[in-house]
């Protein structure tokens, strides 16, 4: 089959090890259901884990993608849940400590078919486009739980989002936008911030900029780089939200008499749950949103889509077609 993975790393030039091709077929197991992908999207996930991070070299190759969606082997359109439990888990998958997400240890959607636990995958709306599915079962399921798992933000509050323009950044400003939330977004860049009024933000304000209120919550991804502005942005009893680190995990100032003094809650989040996916799913259709796509390209052109993530020209999602 035709894929998408990592045969080498390197932490300076990731597209180095990547290759589009021929890989074997999944194998069917018992409990396990094998989807002929439709769609797949990328992440960042899928970057690091050609520089190195996360994804050991001695599983190399490695099929790379945990976004995706297509036709189960009884026929059913489905949507791919990525977060894989370790035998006998039961109850939140996210809670394993020995979870993965699928392409760190078994191989994942940049491909023509995927393996994954039969209890791994949620009816796909009809109405729902592939290009869509493609899209919710990472950063869409990320920023549904930091939002409406996490935050305990009722309607009708502010929620401020740093950094618009990446895969969950823009799916929080979505979600929250249909759920009645004032939302509020930073962005280094004027373009991209003009993007996120355009997609439901309602204020765009500059990196670190003093906000004219405090909000209620803000949903964290950057780190260090906008831990003071979070900390400083929120009311007394609001709540950080926290899902990634791209600036670094290490912040010059840890805020913590603030946090004390100010009863904040620092709330840490990771993907989200096969139900929640399932009730994700549902939303989008009842809304009517439209997550937003960056691009759409076939498979073959893989290579194309992760080149444009690494130079970090994107603003919402990386769509593969497949088929």
């Amino acid at each position: 089959m035709l894929a998408a993975y990592a045969a080498a790393q390197s932490a300076s030039d990731p597209l180095s090890g990547l290759v589009v091709g021929e890989r074997p077929d999944p194998q069917a197991r018992p409990g396990w259901t094998v989807v002929r992908l439709r769609a797949a999207a990328l992440n960042h996930h899928d970057v690091w884990s050609l520089r190195g991070v996360g994804l050991p070299a001695d599983r190399l190759p490695m099929v790379l993608g945990c976004d995706g969606a297509g036709v189960d082997e009884a026929g059913n359109e489905v949507i791919v849940h990525a977060v894989v439990p370790s035998d006998g888990w039961r109850g939140d998958e996210t809670l394993d400590p020995r979870r993965t997400l699928l392409s760190e240890l078994h191989d994942g959607t940049l491909a023509e078919q995927v393996a994954v636990p039969a209890t791994n995958v949620v009816p796909k709306p009809g109405s729902m486009s592939w290009e869509t599915a493609a899209c919710l079962s990472t950063a869409w399921l990320t920023a549904y739980r930091m939002l409406f798992t996490n935050s305990g933000v009722q309607p009708g509050g502010t929620v401020l989002v740093q950094g618009a323009g990446g895969g969950v950044a823009t799916a929080l400003i979505q979600l929250g936008q249909a759920a009645g939330y004032r939302m509020w977004a930073t962005s280094r860049d004027e373009a991209k911030g003009a993007r996120a009024l355009d997609i439901g933000a309602d204020r765009v304000f500059a990196s670190g900029e003093r906000l004219p209120d405090r909000v209620d919550a803000v949903m964290e991804t950057v780190g260090a780089a906008t831990w003071s502005h979070s900390v400083n942005s929120l009311r007394p009893g609001g709540t950080i939200v926290i899902s990634g680190a791209t600036s670094g995990d290490a912040p010059a100032k840890a805020e913590l008499t603030k946090i004390f003094f100010k009863q904040l809650r620092v709330v840490g989040s990771t993907m989200g749950t096969q139900q929640e996916l399932a009730q994700l799913a549902r939303l989008v259709v009842q809304a009517g949103i439209e997550p937003v796509i960056d691009s759409v390209r076939p498979l073959s052109e893989a290579r194309d889509g992760f080149a444009r993530m690494v130079d970090g020209d994107v603003f919402g999602k990386v769509v593969f077609t497949v088929g």
